[in-house]
């Protein structure tokens, strides 16, 4: 059984609180990904909260270029997105695919033979996936698990996830006809590629979810909807796995109204189902112990 750490504090304080009970001192250059945010979108995670401690670490955020046509799917106009949402004031951003991308395999998959990810994944030594929870248009919801799929992935590697392993072609892959629940299972075969491939390269990831300013759309909306419900706090494991189901597990069990809403969009596009494929992928577990610090 996996354990997940949880504190209704989000602060600065909060984050390094959840951080330090994972017991894992992270080592050398230290990557995180975490999503800038669409231009016009509005409840990605800001400086104020997670600029502290990223700076803590000396960590650099680490961020690939959008498959979508919009302000980050090129570098040059990324960049801009990431100093306007005020990223470049506490770090360095990498764009891991501004040079290229790498291939790495994906073991036991069914819809995808492989995983592109940006070529500058393999500059660090430790990372910290650093996820924003809330709904998603296209995945039902978005937390870690999606943070390491489609997040990692770099724009062909997008359009390779989004179209089930039909398409490499960003332009090609929105119009490609596959199922739903071929898209949400291929985001959980490209996890655990990323998983495997940082274990056996024996460098470490740890995964953290805010839960703030929860809304039914994605930050990479630049229409993004108002938040509609109350936050949760932040979670953090050793486990990706877990740490999705426990966000997913305070919505359902939410007595706020607003959660009917995120329900609804969440089963909707099926997102449930990564967890259990996840889980019988070998990334984690959906058996956890939330421990409140």
């Amino acid at each position: 059984m996996s354990k997940v750490y949880y504190t209704k504090d989000i602060s600065p304080a909060g984050l390094e609180k959840v951080y330090k009970a994972l017991g894992v001192g992270l080592k050398g250059k230290i990557g995180v990904k975490v999503s800038t945010g669409e231009k016009g979108a509005k409840n990605y995670l800001k400086a104020d909260l997670i600029g502290p401690f990223v700076k803590s670490l000396n960590g650099t955020i680490l961020e690939c270029n959008t498959a979508y046509p919009g302000a980050r799917n090129t570098v040059e106009d990324h960049m801009k997105v990431a100093e306007e949402h005020g990223f470049t004031s506490f770090a360095e951003v990498d764009i891991m695919d501004a040079d290229g991308e790498i291939k790495i395999p994906v073991k036991n998959g069914k819809h995808l033979k492989y995983d592109l990810i940006g070529k500058n994944w393999d500059n660090y030594d430790s990372y910290i996936n650093l996820a924003h929870a809330k709904g998603h248009m296209m995945g039902g919801f978005g937390a870690n698990l999606k943070n390491q799929s489609i997040g990692i992935a770099s724009r062909n590697g997008k359009a390779y996830i989004h179209s089930a392993g039909h398409t490499e072609d960003p332009d090609a892959c929105w119009t490609d006809e596959h199922e739903q629940i071929d898209f949400i299972e291929s985001m959980a075969e490209a996890a655990t590629a990323v998983a495997d491939y940082v274990k056996e390269q024996g460098k470490q990831i740890v995964y953290i979810t805010v839960m703030n300013a929860i809304s039914t759309s994605c930050d990479c909306d630049a229409n993004q909807d108002d938040p509609v419900m109350k936050d949760l706090g932040i979670i953090a494991s050793l486990d990706p796995v877990a740490n999705d189901q426990a966000f997913i597990d305070m919505v359902w069990n939410s007595s706020d109204p607003g959660a009917e809403k995120l329900k609804a969009r969440v089963d909707g596009q099926l997102g449930r189902e990564i967890l259990p494929y996840a889980e019988k992928l070998g990334l984690g577990s959906r058996e956890y112990e939330l421990i409140e610090i």
